[in-house]
């Protein structure tokens, strides 16, 4: 591609056929260009393609809070009663869990992101706490068979723990 078609002497090489090789060169030339312009349409198609990703995560995250807002009044306006997962045993006093209006033998039906259907142990519980250390916690019970929604901030505090109370699983 870079060496020269004419001797020292400034005549054409007659090792080469001048034609050909003139041809080849254009033709490399050519193509050199044309992966470069199909490069750039693949950059800005990939780039488009990114942008309506985040998009369309922005809407399916925009319509999933939707989604689970309206859940969430549809569940505190049913008439059945929700199913309880854990019960509330004992909570010391000036505690998160205390400050949040929890109260012994409050049955808990969501915590967190903690609910009836994906309940498993109070791991579930502790986990949901420690990684929502110092943010609000929507906190549903049933007390005396009406349902409330209570915030609890775990944080630390004088006593044991980021609650400050003590929660036992109920028995399906």
């Amino acid at each position: 591609m870079n060496e020269p078609l004419v001797d020292c002497e400034d005549y054409p090489r007659a090792d080469v056929d001048l034609h050909q090789v003139r041809t080849a060169r254009h033709n490399i030339v050519c193509l050199q260009n044309d992966h470069k312009a199909v490069m750039k349409q693949v950059e800005e198609a990939l780039h488009q393609l990114h942008a309506h990703d985040k998009e369309k995560q922005a809407r399916d995250l925009a319509e999933a809070r939707k989604e689970a807002m309206s859940h969430g009044l549809g569940q505190s306006q049913d008439l059945s009663p929700a199913q309880a997962f854990a019960m509330v045993n004992s909570i010391s006093p000036g505690s998160p869990a205390s400050i949040a209006g929890l109260q012994v033998d409050d049955e808990i039906v969501e915590f967190g992101s903690v609910n009836t259907q994906n309940f498993q142990s109070l791991q579930n519980i502790g986990s949901v706490v420690q990684h929502s250390e110092g943010k609000p916690l929507n906190v549903t019970v049933i007390r005396r068979g009406e349902k409330y929604q209570l915030r609890l901030v775990p944080t630390r505090w004088a006593g044991k723990g980021l609650l400050g109370c003590n929660i036992i699983p109920l028995q399906r």
